[in-house]
């Protein structure tokens, strides 16, 4: 779908009918449907396949020129010759939505569309993390492209998340999960979602009836609820919202997008939550950044520790943002093995270098290659625990190898720090970032004498 938003302000009342007359200050297009659920991975830092139809008119050729610049493969995008592309047209005045109006011609997709669409899935399915099925009730996803796709994956062993519309959802059996609001909840259920056990009532029925792993309930300004085993309930904190479209394609983005980078479902979840309050502060089809995400739950007193850990994959789009809102990102690394004055004397001193401070951890085989038995004495997720507690760390990256080689040259850091010890070494990494900066320790401080000092009790 194509959204096309007309922005102007009201200041009077028309004399021809009673509505309002608005003054047109911009309009703009941007891209909705299940494109929006793209743009959200494209802002997350995901590399995308889309696929769907199309029509071959105006609208429709400004979504491809759109994705073609966003660098979305489109090989499974179809057109077709009399199909009109949906586009919704929103009159907005002062941030309000004033009316909509749309352009549409809902009908399944020709078989040739079909089959270029599982055709192009089953030969690229290799290079899937997950499948996501965004379902606006406009004929392309019925019952047969379905089932298709989610056998397909099944086969190869991908989780398909959907988005359900209508009332038709035997269409989405055996998918990993689907998320429905609160009402298409209710409604395919007849389950009065008033309580938690009417909650776990209505996610346990779906989830057995349809043969589903996971079922996410969105429940508007009350957050989400999981439903596997039991439920889990992710609330949220409330804040303005300016408009709610949209807010169904950011959490499936979000959740295809943290399943995609190892996240744990509930993790997942989380991150979805954040994500969609996140969008319905703003105007449109909006999307969320990392930062946004990573501000908001800050701001809200929802942040955790765990929200400072990440992958060195996770790390990326992250990184990208940063550099594009041109902060400075200081980087060091160490075992920070036993936690000290000394480590966080150093760790402020180099957070004062720059904007934002990440540190590469060593993992536990990677401290024990460089201190040998008996070391380290608390293991990684203790040592990145401890460290995501200090205020002075924006991002932690546990990294394997003996050395941070690869992950300096995966962020390129402005500045890189080391102890004064290595004045006369040299600083792996000193060849990509911009500037090295060497700072004293603590006298007295050290992992080392904290360990002998135990040994003498």
């Amino acid at each position: 779908m194509l959204d096309h938003y007309i922005l102007g302000e009201s200041t009077r009342i028309s004399p021809e009918a009673p509505v309002p007359v608005i003054t047109v200050k911009e309009e703009n297009y941007t891209l909705g449907g299940a494109l929006n659920v793209v743009n959200n991975l494209i802002s997350l830092g995901a590399k995308v396949f889309a696929g769907g139809v199309i029509g071959n008119d105006n609208a429709g050729k400004h979504i491809l020129g759109e994705l073609k610049r966003l660098g979305v493969n489109t090989e499974a995008i179809c057109i077709e010759e009399g199909r009109i592309t949906t586009e919704k047209s929103r009159i907005m005045a002062s941030s309000q939505q004033i009316m909509r109006y749309d352009k549409e011609k809902i009908q399944a997709p020709a078989n040739q569309s079909r089959t270029v669409i599982i055709d192009f899935i089953t030969q690229k399915i290799n290079e899937f993390d997950v499948i996501l099925l965004s379902d606006y009730n406009k004929g392309v996803l019925g019952d047969d492209m379905c089932k298709a796709i989610i056998e397909l994956a099944s086969k190869h062993q991908k989780k398909v998340l959907i988005d359900p519309k209508g009332t038709n959802y035997t269409k989405y059996q055996h998918a990993y999960l689907i998320t429905p609001n609160r009402k298409e909840t209710t409604e395919i259920t007849h389950i009065d979602l008033e309580d938690d056990k009417a909650l776990l009532a209505a996610g346990t029925k779906l989830k057995k009836d349809l043969h589903l792993q996971k079922v996410v309930m969105t429940l508007g300004n009350q957050g989400m609820a999981l439903c596997d085993d039991q439920l889990h309930l992710y609330p949220t904190v409330a804040r303005e919202v300016y408009d709610v479209t949209g807010a169904g394609d950011t959490v499936l983005a979000a959740l295809g997008y943290g399943l995609s980078v190892g996240m744990e479902i509930g993790e997942a979840c989380r991150f979805a939550n954040s994500a969609a309050a996140v969008v319905v502060g703003k105007v449109g089809c909006a999307t969320a950044t990392h930062a946004e995400i990573t501000t908001f739950l800050n701001a809200n007193g929802m942040d955790q520790l765990t929200d400072k850990l990440a992958t060195k994959q996770e790390i990326v789009p992250v990184v990208k943002e940063l550099k594009s809102e041109n902060k400075k990102i200081v980087f060091t690394n160490g075992c920070f093995d036993v936690l000290h004055a000394g480590h966080v004397s150093y760790l402020q001193k180099a957070k004062a270098l720059g904007d934002v401070l990440i540190v590469g951890l060593n993992s536990d085989a990677s401290v024990q290659q460089l201190k040998g038995k008996g070391r380290p004495v608390n293991n990684q997720d203790d040592r990145s625990l401890v460290l995501a507690g200090l205020s002075s760390i924006d991002y932690i990256v546990i990294f394997n190898e003996e050395t941070p080689y690869e992950l300096i040259r995966t962020i390129r850091p402005d500045i890189l720090v080391k102890g004064a010890d290595y004045k006369e070494k040299e600083v792996v990494g000193s060849d990509i970032a911009k500037q090295v900066v060497l700072i004293e320790f603590l006298e007295g401080k050290s992992t080392s004498d904290i360990l002998d000092k135990l040994k003498d009790l």
